[in-house]
């Protein structure tokens, strides 16, 4: 597993990924602006769970909720500019504020 972060200027966004041994994300989080307001906080086996169920209301729920996850693979984000791998403890720790904040937003 790997875990990394990009940060996009044009949109004031930092996005945070956990990715599987293929360099797709199984997690991902966006953080924006100065204040790094929570915007996506997705997750593949969630995603997957809810799409299984073949429930459409409850993905749109999901969605509106916690943003909407990368797909395809990240190959190549080495590349990237403003590309860097980070710890996985970094990573835990923006994907709990980012839910934290998520899931106080429902209520």
């Amino acid at each position: 597993m790997q875990w990394i972060c990009a940060y996009h200027g044009e949109s004031d966004v930092w996005s945070y990924f956990e990715l599987d041994d293929e360099e797709w994300a199984l997690r991902h989080v966006d953080v924006q602006g100065l204040q790094r307001r929570p915007v996506t906080a997705a997750s593949l086996a969630e995603v997957v769970e809810i799409r299984d169920g073949g429930d459409l209301s409850a993905m749109a729920a999901y969605e509106r909720q916690f943003g909407v996850l990368a797909e395809g693979t990240l190959h190549g984000w080495q590349e990237a500019d403003g590309a860097a791998e980070i710890t996985r403890q970094e990573f835990e720790s923006t994907w709990a504020a980012a839910r934290e904040t998520l899931d106080a937003d429902r209520t």
